[in-house]
C-alpha cells in the first residue's frame, strides 16, 4: 500500500547547503515538492527537475499537507512559521509542520505550541552529517515529537537520512542536536591539537592518522576532518558561522539548566577567533588553522 506521506505533495522551505540536496533525494525517491526560498538559485533548479515553486512560506502550507523547513536559525524559523506571509497562515487544521533546522529547543516548543493552536501538528528534527550526509541521503536525524505523528513520517524522513531515531517530545530533537554539536566541535579540535603537535614534533601527521585511526582514538569526526586538514581543503560542509551559531544555543540553553560547559566555552572563543580572522565561512575543520597560528606550523600530509 502506498504510504500516507507519498500520496500528498510536500513543502520544503530553505534550499541552502542542506536543504537543497536533501530536497533532491526527496525527489529521487518518487516525492512531488512546493519549494520555496529566497534565493531564487536552488528554487529554478527543483523546478528544472519537475517540482513547483511557491512564492511564500505561506502559498508553500496551502498546496501541501507536510511542510518541511530547513532554515540557519532561530529567528529564520519563527519569522517563516509565524509571521507575516508565514507557514501557519497558509497550513490548514491537521497539516504537519517537520522543522529540520538547527535551533534553540525552548523556540521549537514555543513554536510548535503556537501551530498547535490552529490544529497543525509539528515535530523538529535537525541532522548531523554535513553537506557531504545529506547529498548521500545518509543524515542522522533526531526526531522530537508526538509518537504517532514520528511513525507517520519516520519513512519520509528515512530518505534524507540513515538513522532516524525519535528523542522525545518536541524541542527533545534539538537537544540531541546541541548535545551532537559539543562533541562534534571538541572532538574537531582535539584532532587539530594532535596533528598539529605531530607536524611540529617532524612527524607524519598522515602516518599518525593512519596509525590511530583504528584505536580507541578513531571516530567518525577523525576520519572525516584528518583527511581534508592534511589536503588543505576547509570549503565549508559545515560553516564556523554556523557552528558558532550552535554553539551560542548550546551555551544559552546550558545556562538556562545550570550545566556549566567549560570545554564547549573554549571551543567557542576558538571559532569565534577564527571568525574574526575572517574564515566564518570556511568549514569547521579549519579550527586546525587556530592552533597552526600559534604553532607558526602548517598540518600536510
Amino acid at each position: 500500500m502506498e504510504a500516507m506521506t507519498e500520496k500528498k505533495k510536500v513543502g520544503f522551505i530553505g534550499l541552502g547547503i542542506m536543504g537543497r540536496p536533501m530536497a533532491k533525494n526527496l525527489v529521487k525517491a518518487g516525492y512531488r515538492l512546493v519549494v520555496h526560498d529566497i534565493n531564487p538559485a536552488p528554487v529554478e533548479e527543483l523546478v528544472s527537475l519537475g517540482q513547483e515553486a511557491a512564492r511564500s512560506p505561506r502559498e508553500v502550507a496551502e498546496r501541501t499537507d507536510v511542510i518541511i523547513t530547513m532554515l540557519p536559525n532561530s529567528p529564520d524559523v519563527k519569522q517563516v512559521i509565524l509571521g507575516p506571509d508565514g507557514v501557519l497562515e497558509g497550513a490548514r487544521p491537521g497539516s504537519m509542520i517537520i522543522d529540520m533546522s538547527s535551533i534553540a529547543p525552548l523556540v521549537s516548543i514555543e513554536v510548535a505550541q503556537r501551530a498547535r493552536e490552529k490544529g497543525v501538528r509539528m515535530m523538529d528534527a535537525p541532522v548531523s552529517g554535513g553537506e557531504p550526509g545529506a547529498i548521500a541521503g545518509t543524515l542522522s536525524i533526531m526526531v522530537g515529537g508526538d509518537p504517532k505523528d514520528f511513525e507517520e513520517y519516520k519513512e519520509l524522513l528515512s530518505h534524507m537520512g540513515k538513522s532516524v531515531v525519535r528523542i522525545g517530545d518536541v524541542g527533545s530533537g534539538n537537544m540531541a542536536k546541541l548535545a551532537n554539536q559539543i562533541i562534534v566541535a571538541l572532538n574537531i579540535a582535539a584532532v587539530s591539537e594532535a596533528l598539529v603537535l605531530a607536524k611540529k614534533a617532524g612527524v607524519s601527521p598522515k602516518l599518525v592518522y593512519e596509525a590511530i585511526r583504528g584505536g580507541l582514538a578513531g571516530s567518525t569526526v577523525l576520519d572525516a576532518k584528518a583527511p581534508l586538514m592534511m589536503q588543505r581543503k576547509f570549503e565549508p560542509g559545515f560553516k564556523i558561522d554556523l557552528h558558532i551559531k550552535d554553539l551560542a544555543n548550546v551555551i544559552d540553553t546550558a545556562r538556562q539548566v545550570g550545566v556549566p560547559l567549560p570545554l564547549t566555552a573554549v571551543v567557542m572563543e576558538i571559532l569565534q577567533a577564527l571568525k574574526v580572522d575572517g574564515k566564518g565561512q570556511n568549514d569547521h575543520g579549519a579550527i586546525v588553522n587556530f592552533y597552526e597560528k600559534l604553532a607558526k606550523v602548517e598540518v600536510t600530509e
